[in-house]
């Protein structure tokens, strides 16, 4: 969805989203969710601007920006399962940070918010702290919920079959998924979902992303890394096909072109208005 940041589309999506949020009881934390590759961040750091030049005291910031350490991710894997030293599944976050962070910000006090270098793999420096009105949550996994025994019982790809045999990473990650991160997703109101096509979209969209990281930084992932990266997100993202629809406030489905279009609950509200 980056390349559609002018189009009369996505500017219409975008006024529809702001007077939605301009409309909410402040302080307030939204919440956007959404595959990788489907354009969180842009969607993200577009309605910040365009709140901010309206007057309203807004950031935005990652899920993925409350990432473990290394070291903390390397003590995981040592006690827990090896495949939690990769950084992205529930269980790789600092959620408590992530949840006080939301409390902070909906009683009104200043919130100092994190930043995570992918590049590196490591927290950065804290961001000077900040009074808002409006914060923005985006994620790949917000307002997904944990599965069942059978669910869990079957591996969904290689990754799970030869890494996870007995599904102790999964198990735990589902755990995590269903006791503090679901403290936290109730917080994001509303929670906004971009909603990708399929799979093998979302593989591509993520691929794109990847060269982008190379082209800035000079370091990523390599092709076969990506490969296996993406395989420990294939579960959640296809739960959220089942399970996003009956629990998001805002569904903005996406073309395999990652062209959005408006959701139809805003466009009924925003003529019911009228």
């Amino acid at each position: 969805m980056q390349r559609t940041e002018a189009s009369p589309v996505y500017q219409q999506l975008l006024d529809t989203l702001c007077n939605h949020l301009l409309a909410l009881p402040k302080p307030a934390v939204v919440g956007i969710s959404g595959a990788q590759g489907t354009g969180k961040s842009t969607l993200a750091r577009l309605l910040t601007e365009q709140l901010r030049a309206l007057g309203l005291a807004t950031t935005t910031v990652s899920l993925d920006d409350y990432y473990l350490s290394k070291a903390m991710r390397l003590q995981l894997a040592e006690q827990v399962h090896p495949l939690l030293a990769q950084r992205g599944v529930p269980g790789t976050h600092a959620i408590n940070r992530a949840i006080d962070d939301a409390k902070n910000v909906l009683a009104a006090k200043p919130v100092q918010l994190p930043c995570f270098d992918k590049a590196l793999d490591e927290p950065v420096r804290d961001r000077p702290p900040q009074q808002l009105q409006l914060l923005i949550v985006e994620g790949w996994c917000l307002g997904l919920g944990p599965q069942s025994e059978q669910e869990l019982h079957l591996a969904q790809n290689s990754l799970e079959a030869n890494d996870d045999p007995t599904g102790q990473w999964r198990y735990f990650i589902n755990q995590q998924l269903a006791g503090p991160y679901q403290q936290y997703w109730q917080l994001l109101k509303p929670l906004i979902w971009l909603q990708a096509p399929d799979w093998a979209s979302v593989c591509r969209w993520r691929a794109k992303q990847e060269q982008q990281l190379w082209q800035q930084s000079g370091r990523g992932m390599t092709r076969q890394q990506l490969e296996r990266f993406m395989l420990s997100f294939e579960r959640l993202t296809r739960a959220s096909w089942q399970q996003l629809p009956q629990r998001t406030d805002v569904l903005i489905p996406l073309d395999h072109h990652q062209q959005p279009r408006l959701p139809a609950s805003l466009q009924r509200k925003n003529s019911t208005d009228r």
